[in-house]
């Protein structure tokens, strides 16, 4: 499992196409076809970033325990606005909010990750 834990280059590259993705499900056309197969491929990028930043959190969550599980919840909570955002989208509901929530969520996840000793260190 070192590839999963020695870098973490596999979880930034996944969460990468995971927004990538996101971003062109939410802008395409509510009933389109393309969008219900984009939707479905994200879904199976979220399981990808879990386990991905699942595997880290367990191999490196003594150097800084609570930090890391903070990360992994907002981690969960940034994914779990973008799935709302597609579905509420499809069902024609408002989703301002989530899209805010989104944002919040993935800038806090974002500024977690990169402050946590592993990985890259933009803020130093």
């Amino acid at each position: 499992m070192g590839f999963l834990t020695d870098t973490t280059h596999l979880h930034i590259t996944t969460w990468v196409v995971g927004i990538v993705l996101f971003l062109v499900a939410a802008f395409m056309h509510r009933d389109s076809k393309g969008r219900k197969i984009v939707h479905m491929i994200t879904r199976l990028i979220y399981v990808l970033i879990i386990i991905t930043g699942l595997t880290l959190f367990i191999e490196h969550s003594s150097y800084d325990a609570m930090l890391y599980g903070l990360k992994f919840l907002f981690g969960l909570l940034t994914i779990g606005m973008m799935e709302m955002v597609l579905v509420r989208g499809k069902k024609q509901k408002p989703v301002t909010i989530f899209w805010a929530l989104f944002a919040v969520f993935l800038l806090v996840t974002l500024f977690l990750g990169f402050k946590l000793p592993i990985g890259f260190n933009f803020l130093a």
